[in-house]
């Protein structure tokens, strides 16, 4: 076991960890949510409750994980001492297994999407209608070539592959949205979105579905529930102070959803001002899909030669986020096999990882009726339900006096902290009951 690898900086954590929670969910969900629910009171919302709801499960998971040194399934056979924690941790890494499937087909969009426009602007106008049409072939082709990006990432190990690649790619995330951003707000309309997207409504931060909406975007965004948090945990120094470690992770995660908005808004605005249409029929902003592949392609269209260059830099961005959940999504089962089966790390990852595809290949062949139905059954019910079980492992199940000493370990002070007066009986209480609520209200 000492050869499992450890993150060997804590900014390289921080930036592996946020990297893992910033996904598409960020950049096209988020902005539209807080647009069309009240502006920045809806971020006031969001942010208290990534702290009250989020943040006490992200620390169950990197307490666990760095107190057990294991892989999902061992670390919660160990705090259990039961199989059925470990049946857990093999439920976990099925459900991000199958979330990496139908993610690595959105993200090989993104790839295509991405050449496209650099065909674009060369003038190649056959090849570029090939890129962004709807077909089997096309989406074989790039969510192979995602999968093995993220393979190809995995198999350098902790700090040799997923470290020293966060470290590359959130930076060059950042800044790319910076100068998007830039660009976007010189546009005619921005200013309009800038308002939409700024402006408080507190009238609507009372409506009990926005409350509920918002602990759902809190819970998902830091990809919770699924063993990716725990595993990073796992590989975290016992010097560090894992309170304070989570905190960075939340308001990174958080602040890049925030600027996904100064971003997508006003875009979409812009788009408005040009002649496209941003409103469904029920006057409410598009979001997810269709607002990155419709919305914003138009957008770009009109804005002659100079917009090739402005999707390319903004697929780009979203292949980035996307990447850099993916590595966190492969290295679950992979630290299984590795650890559990003494399988060679390269062969357990292009293995997983093949196996992945096949999943891929299974959902692009029987798209229109499976495609979605995986997407619900494993991130509307399978993932908060995980959460659930994790919060009750780690309140009800798991010894507190194990718990202080983990935390102990990088804070001799932890039993006196804000943290440990609070967090117990926050994890073993509160959290399982919001969200029970979030589970319930997914039914109706």
């Amino acid at each position: 076991m000492n050869n499992r690898g450890e993150f060997s900086t804590r900014i390289g954590f921080i930036l592996a960890a946020a990297g893992s929670a910033v996904g598409l969910g960020n950049i096209w969900g988020f902005p539209t949510q807080v647009a069309s629910n009240g502006g920045a009171a809806f971020v006031l919302v969001y942010i208290i409750l990534a702290f009250v709801l989020a943040y006490p499960v992200l620390m169950a998971e990197l307490i666990i994980g760095r107190a057990t040194r294991s892989n999902m399934v061992d670390a919660l056979g160990k705090i259990t001492g039961h199989k059925i924690g470990r049946a857990t941790g093999v439920w976990g890494f099925i459900t991000v297994s199958l979330i990496l499937s139908f993610y690595a087909i959105v993200a090989g969009w993104m790839i295509s999407h991405c050449i496209e426009a650099l065909f674009s602007f060369l003038g190649q106008d056959a090849a570029s209608q090939w890129l962004i049409t709807q077909s089997e072939t096309r989406n074989l082709l790039f969510c192979a070539i995602f999968i093995s990006l993220t393979a190809s990432i995995v198999v350098g190990g902790v700090s040799d592959g997923i470290e020293k690649w966060s470290v590359r790619l959130m930076p060059t995330l950042f800044v790319i949205v910076g100068i998007l951003i830039l660009y976007v707000a010189m546009q005619d309309g921005a200013s309009e979105g800038m308002r939409a997207y700024l402006l408080p409504d507190f009238s609507k931060i009372t409506n009990p579905d926005l409350l509920i909406s918002a602990m759902g975007q809190a819970f998902f965004s830091m990809s919770l529930g699924v063993g990716t948090m725990l595993v990073y945990g796992s590989y975290i120094s016992k010097n560090e102070n894992l309170p304070s470690l989570g905190v960075s992770v939340a308001l990174v995660d958080i602040g890049v959803a925030i600027l996904a908005g100064l971003l997508i808004i006003p875009a979409m605005y812009v788009a408005m001002h040009n002649g496209v249409t941003i409103f469904n029929e029920n006057g409410v902003l598009i979001e997810g899909s269709n607002l990155i592949f419709a919305v914003l392609p138009e957008l770009f269209n009109t804005m002659g030669d100079i917009g090739n260059l402005v999707a390319f830099a903004f697929f780009a961005l979203m292949i980035i986020a996307a990447l850099t959940s993916s590595i966190s999504m492969l290295e679950v089962p992979v630290a299984y096999v590795v650890e559990s089966k003494n399988v060679a790390r390269t062969k357990a990852v292009w293995f997983i990882a093949a196996a992945i595809f096949l999943i891929s290949l299974t959902l692009i062949f029987n798209f229109d009726w499976l495609f979605g139905l995986v997407v619900s059954l494993t991130t509307e019910y399978s993932q908060p339900l995980l959460g659930l079980v994790l919060s009750i492992y780690a309140g009800w199940v798991w010894k507190r006096n194990e718990i202080l000493q983990e935390l102990k370990n990088g804070n001799e002070a932890a039993e006196h902290s804000f943290f440990w007066r609070v967090w117990p009986w926050y994890i073993k209480f509160v959290c399982p009951v919001i969200i029970i609520v979030m589970f319930v209200r997914s039914f109706f």
